[in-house]
C-alpha cells in the first residue's frame, strides 16, 4: 500500500513538473509586437523592416536558417526586399525567358552569378549581417535587397505599413527600423520595449524617405521615374 502511494506521489510530482515546464514554454512564446511605419507625409511605408533584438541573454539564440528564395520575374527581383538571418542560403531562380547576370558589391556580401536562366546550381550563402544591394549586369533597372538581420525577431511591412512580430519570448528588446530608401541610420531609430507574456505591444515610427530615381526599362514594364 505504501509502495503504491509513493509511486502515485512520484507520478503526480513528475506530471506537475512537466506541465509547469510546458506551460511556461508556451506562455513565454505568446508575446507579440505590432508596429506601424509611415513616411514624412504620414503615408504608410511598404518594405520597411522592423527588427527586435533581445537584450536578455536567454532570448538571443538564432533559429536555424532555412533555404530562401529571391525570384526574377518580369525583369524584376521578387520580393524587392528579402530579410534573412546569418547562415541562410538564398537561391536566385530566373523565371524570365531571357538570361540574367546577378551580382552584388556590398560589404556584407559580394558575389556574382554570371549569365544564366533557370535555377543556379548553388544558392548564395549569406553569413554577415547588413544590407546587400542586388543588381543585374544586363538589366540596369533591376534593383533588389537582401537584408541580413542580427535577430530572428523581425517583420516586413506591406502597403499598409503594418508589421507583426509574433511569438517573441517575453523580455526587453531594442527595436529599430530599416528601409533601403530611408534617410539617416537605422541605429537612430532604435527604441527599447518590454514584451510581456500573452500581451501585445505597439510601436510607431515616422521615417524620411529619399526620392529614388528608377532607371527606365529598355522595353516592357513600367517606365522610369521617382518611386
Amino acid at each position: 500500500m505504501q509502495k503504491r502511494y509513493l509511486t502515485f506521489r512520484l507520478m503526480f510530482a513528475v506530471t506537475a513538473i512537466v506541465g509547469a515546464v510546458l506551460s511556461n514554454m508556451s506562455y513565454s512564446a505568446a508575446a507579440e509586437l505590432r508596429a506601424f511605419v509611415k513616411d514624412q507625409k504620414g503615408q504608410p511605408v511598404e518594405d520597411a523592416v522592423v527588427l527586435a533584438v533581445p537584450l536578455d541573454e536567454k532570448n538571443k539564440g538564432l533559429f536555424k536558417p532555412p533555404l530562401d528564395t529571391v525570384d526574377q520575374i518580369d525583369k524584376d527581383f521578387i520580393p524587392h526586399v528579402k530579410v534573412v538571418t546569418p547562415g541562410t542560403n538564398v537561391s536566385f531562380p530566373n523565371k524570365d525567358n531571357v538570361r540574367h547576370h546577378v551580382y552584388s558589391f556590398s560589404p556584407a556580401k559580394t558575389f556574382e552569378l554570371p549569365l544564366y536562366s533557370g535555377t543556379p546550381a548553388k544558392p548564395v550563402h549569406f553569413d554577415k549581417t547588413g544590407q546587400v544591394t542586388l543588381g543585374c549586369n544586363i538589366h540596369d533597372w533591376m534593383l533588389g535587397y537582401v537584408y541580413v538581420a542580427d535577430t530572428p525577431f523581425f517583420g516586413k511591412s506591406l502597403k499598409d505599413g503594418k508589421i507583426l512580430i509574433a511569438d517573441a519570448p517575453a523580455g526587453e528588446y531594442s527595436v529599430r527600423v530599416w528601409h533601403p530608401d530611408m534617410k539617416g541610420t537605422e541605429e537612430a531609430t532604435a527604441r527599447k520595449v518590454m514584451l510581456i507574456d500573452a500581451k501585445s505591444a505597439s510601436m510607431e515610427w515616422q521615417i524620411t524617405l529619399k526620392p529614388v530615381f528608377k532607371i527606365p526599362r529598355a522595353s516592357g514594364g513600367s517606365g522610369g521615374g521617382y518611386r
